[in-house]
């Protein structure tokens, strides 16, 4: 049986993918895990590859074309092999590139509407009956599909106008690519939850002494990684949310799902946007593997090659200005999670330790965000108090 070819999901805000080239022309053999295809969304490519060896048998989505995430854009399998017939999905993609005319939607919704220059409105049919059962007008709603297409999860996301005096929804305007998508996304992340940051410096003289003591320990049979200040803290994070199981967990609205598993998610910036690379299972691995994936997914996801199943699925995430000499910041949540940390820059202080002796210390400044509708501020302040914890108590993240 043919095997068909995915667009793939290569960010946080990706719903849709273009094809930038085809490697191989219809009939042309291809081995398994061979690149067959590029695809890029707004800065992001990367390479398909073909799950099985055979011929190329169906280019359905030509170079420049465009399609949803993990929708088809060709086949392999055998010679002679027969390419299945158009799904309805398909052909109701197809009918995505149907405008609907300027005044022609369907909700009786009266706010104010700020029409596209060539009154034309790009939207997917789901989208559009979603909208129609919301009441919302599509015109105000902003797309992230290609040519401004307004996707399933624009209509989710869309925060209508109370009062019939209000200005129209502008957010993105002026903005193009990953940096508009990222626009509303962030716009959305504030207006759908109650967030709330706690700012807290955790004392890490004693990881810095055990850094130190570890390496001298270990020598060239550890690797950099293993003992570095983010995988430490990646560590000292997964071991909190085990304690404050509340916290590993995603609301979007309507459903509140407490995660076993902790999947970190690590904020990347990356030419004019941010991506989000996810180590899974982090609390069931040794700091050398967290270490050696921390490296791995953050350079892939710089260079563009990261898989593309390791951009989602994070259960809570952390994100580092430290190296910018940033403190202190507000973090915003990266939606559905309903916590997020700040890492922000290691500065040194003196104080008087218990023998009244002036002493040196190294503090981590950390921003932590969360939900306020899921989560208390009590309950906050000790996950943050959890993480602290295990920072001043170092040997406890290799138990």
């Amino acid at each position: 049986m043919a095997e068909a070819l995915l667009m793939p999901t290569l960010g946080l805000t990706m719903t849709e993918g273009t094809v930038d080239k085809w490697y191989k022309a219809v009939g042309d053999p291809i081995a398994k895990g061979e690149a067959v295809v590029s695809i890029s969304s707004e800065k992001l490519t990367h390479d398909v590859e073909a799950p099985a060896d055979g011929i190329l048998l169906a280019i359905i989505v030509d170079e420049g074309g465009e399609k949803a995430c993990q929708g088809v854009i060709g086949y392999i399998g055998q010679e002679g092999e027969s390419v299945p017939t158009e799904t309805t999905e398909v052909k109701e993609e197809v009918k995505e590139d149907t405008p609907l005319e300027e005044g022609k939607t369907k909700t009786e919704n009266k706010q104010p509407v700020k029409h596209a220059t060539n009154g034309r409105i790009f939207a997917t049919p789901l989208a559009r009956k979603m909208a129609d059962e919301q009441g919302y007008e599509l015109a105000d709603i902003i797309g992230s599909g290609g040519n401004g297409r307004i996707t399933r999860r624009d209509v989710e996301r869309f925060v209508p106008l109370t009062t019939g005096n209000a200005a129209p929804q502008t957010v993105g305007e002026g903005l193009e690519g990953m940096r508009k998508v990222i626009a509303q996304r962030m716009h959305n992340s504030l207006s759908q939850t109650a967030q709330l940051t706690l700012h807290r410096k955790a004392d890490i003289t004693n990881l810095l002494a055990f850094r130190k003591e570890m390496k001298q320990k270990a020598g060239d049979n550890m690797s950099r990684s293993t003992l570095s200040i983010n995988t430490l803290l990646i560590k000292a994070v997964s071991r909190a949310l085990k304690d404050c199981p509340e916290m590993n967990a995603s609301y979007n609205g309507e459903e509140h799902i407490l995660h076993e598993s902790v999947h970190m998610g690590i904020a990347v910036a990356v030419d004019d946007g941010l991506v989000v690379p996810v180590i899974n299972d982090v609390d069931s691995k040794p700091l050398s593997q967290i270490g050696a994936d921390f490296v791995s997914v953050t350079s892939q996801a710089l260079d563009g090659t990261l898989p593309s199943n390791l951009y989602s699925g994070s259960t809570f995430t952390i994100t580092n200005l430290g190296s910018a000499g940033i403190e202190y910041f507000t973090p915003i949540l990266n939606t559905p999670e309903i916590g997020i940390l700040g890492v922000g820059s290691t500065s040194s202080k003196l104080i008087f330790n218990d023998l009244k002796v002036i002493e040196e210390i190294q503090e981590l400044p950390l921003s932590l965000t969360f939900d306020h509708q899921v989560v208390d501020g009590s309950p906050a302040a000790d996950f943050l108090g959890r993480i602290v914890y295990y920072l001043e108590n170092p040997y406890l993240l290799v138990v």
